[in-house]
């Protein structure tokens, strides 16, 4: 584990499972780093940190549900106290959808940007103040490949993902001269549950697993990867297989990218 790491305190929405607990994983094997840990689960959170490693002077949990944004002041003067200051907020629980656009409830829509968008952005304007106060830090987002293009079958999802990347890009200039870093981080398919936990038209968990998030990068392999891109301070990184190609291919030849996307197998 990188030096970049060390002293600081670092805290991780979503780590209850996926890419939240494989970052969890991560950081645990520096040992002068101390983690928060957020999710809705409170018990998976401990089991997280156990199973990482992690001594109980090195890690605490604080429940969230980004859902309830007009909680994350609280959570975030809590968050704060626990170790005297924020070093690093990794943006990192979220919600993904597989639905036809027009066969997805308008509820559904909006839960997509209440929980992508609205709670994350929440708790990133709760959290940045502490980090002013103690002289700067760095705020990381996990968007998505959908944060930079749509495709079908997650228009909602795509939608909350843009929104992400607008906030993020001018809250990057705005606070460059408190000494504040944002990296914008997008994965491609990556081995997790995430199409499984991901909403339907109506509003219900999918329930099963696409099998290109199945053939995805291995989620340790990514979490070692989105590490490095905070530690170099990117602005944005793409990451994943071949798929993040569509990065390039939608600068260059955004036609060509459009008669793909339609044809593409996207679960």
């Amino acid at each position: 584990m990188s030096s970049y790491f060390d002293h600081k305190v670092i805290w991780v929405t979503g780590a209850s499972s996926g890419i939240g607990e494989a970052l969890v994983n991560n950081l645990a094997k520096n040992n002068r780093a101390k983690i928060i840990l957020s999710s809705r689960n409170e018990e998976q959170l401990h089991l997280v940190a156990e199973k990482a490693g992690l001594s109980t002077d090195r890690y605490v949990v604080i429940p969230l549900d980004l859902k309830n944004y007009k909680e994350m002041p609280a959570i975030a003067a809590k968050a704060s106290e626990q170790f005297g200051k924020i070093d690093i907020l990794i943006n990192n629980a979220g919600l993904s959808q597989r639905s036809l656009a027009m066969d997805t409830n308008i509820e559904v829509d909006k839960q997509l940007i209440d929980i992508d968008y609205i709670g994350t952005v929440a708790l990133t304007k709760a959290t940045v103040p502490y980090m002013i106060g103690n002289g700067g830090g760095q705020i990381a987002v996990v968007s998505s490949l959908m944060g930079i293009f749509g495709a079908p079958m997650r228009s909602g999802y795509a939608g909350a993902k843009h929104a992400l990347h607008g906030f993020f890009d001018a809250l990057r200039a705005e606070l460059f001269s408190h000494n504040i870093r944002i990296t914008i981080i997008c994965p491609g398919f990556i081995q997790t549950d995430i199409s499984i936990n991901a909403v339907t038209g109506d509003g219900s968990s999918q329930g099963t697993m696409d099998d290109a998030t199945k053939n995805g990068m291995p989620v340790a392999v990514f979490a070692k990867k989105m590490l490095y891109a905070i530690e170099k301070q990117k602005k944005q990184k793409a990451i994943g297989g071949k798929e993040v190609m569509a990065v390039y291919v939608k600068r260059f030849f955004p036609n060509l990218l459009a008669k793909i996307v339609r044809k593409a197998k996207v679960v």
